[in-house]
């Protein structure tokens, strides 16, 4: 992933001409002030100045030293390895840093365990609550590596690591996972858009319908499929969350499309008997009728059975069935 040039964005603006105070200092990083202190204390990178009364002042050095390291870290450099770099080359890196690190041994860090580098950075911005950092990052992800992967290789394990940290720490974290999942779902929004209009040619002949199944409201996964059939060039129909069977099947019968994926989360939700009416909706002249495929997609149709219906296990799976059932329309 990229680095912010320094002076490039406002979260890491040029080092004043005028040293800085604490508080100045830390709203131009975007950090907290306790992170600088913090900072001095377990790595050494402090101010050169000090004034009367012992309060400090950051000098255009010491500026610079910090924008490099508030860049490593958020690239997902550990702290301390981030101060060495810093303080060594002004962030500059002697060699590339693994795509894999191991775990952090950070105290509150989460558990992330043997992951892409961006993983870390992701989980770090995420547990400061920093926002533009992690937009920034995840939109890194997705234009460096692509949906399937990012999604694979860098958002679920983050996601992952959020919910074990949520469950086993009570009502903490709650506002991490939230601020994450928003942030997932406007990226993968955003690279749908990206991909090319789709409705520049109307109707579209037999679409691509995206739907979790009544009741089911975790959307992400089918978010990041309907993202990575965009960049494919494959028209889509997403509707979300729940919807409603009777809803999904008057969706199906107007659009006649070439697969109906239904997302479970949970087997409580799944419903083989909606997948089975789904499959068995035909149109068309007599003599070319038609119906769609049906993908039956997450962890909740396990262990279910529908004839006909095609199972993916992964989102790189689910791209390949989706779009070779969507190419023998066509």
């Amino acid at each position: 992933m990229s680095e912010m040039p320094a002076g490039g964005d406002a979260a890491y603006p040029s080092a004043a001409e005028v040293p800085l105070t604490t508080g100045a200092l830390a709203r131009r990083l975007g950090v907290a002030p306790t992170t600088l202190r913090s900072w001095e204390r377990r790595y050494g990178i402090g101010p050169a100045v000090r004034a009367e009364g012992r309060h400090r002042r950051w000098t255009p050095r010491d500026v610079a030293l910090l924008e490099a390291m508030c860049r490593l870290t958020s690239s997902g450099v550990p702290p301390a390895e981030a101060a060495r770099v810093a303080k060594r080359g002004a962030g500059s890196h002697e060699g590339p840093v693994p795509a894999r690190s191991r775990k952090s041994q950070a105290p509150g860090a989460l558990p992330l365990g043997d992951v892409r580098q961006e993983c870390r950075g992701l989980a770090r911005a995420a547990v400061r609550l920093d926002a533009p950092a992690v937009e920034r990052q995840l939109a890194d992800a997705v234009g460096q590596y692509g949906t399937v992967v990012a999604w694979q290789e860098v958002m679920v394990p983050t996601l992952h690591a959020v919910g074990r940290k949520w469950a086993s720490s009570g009502d903490r974290y709650v506002e991490v996972e939230h601020l994450l999942s928003w942030h997932v779902s406007t990226a993968l929004r955003r690279r749908t858009s990206l991909s090319g209009p789709q409705g520049d040619v109307s109707p579209v002949i037999s679409p691509v319908v995206l739907a979790c199944v009544p009741g089911e409201q975790h959307t992400l996964p089918i978010e990041a499929l309907n993202a990575a059939l965009g960049e494919l060039g494959l028209p889509t129909r997403m509707f979300g969350a729940a919807v409603p069977a009777e809803a999904l099947t008057t969706a199906v019968r107007r659009l006649g499309p070439a697969a109906v994926v239904l997302w479970a989360q949970a087997r409580s939700t799944a419903s083989p008997a909606l997948a089975r009416h789904l499959a068995d909706i035909h149109w068309g002249v007599k003599g070319a009728r038609r119906q769609p495929s049906v993908v039956l997609a997450g962890p909740g149709w396990s262990g279910t059975s529908v004839r006909g219906a095609l199972r993916p296990t992964t989102l790189a799976d689910a791209v390949g069935i989706v779009s070779g059932t969507y190419a023998e329309w066509h």
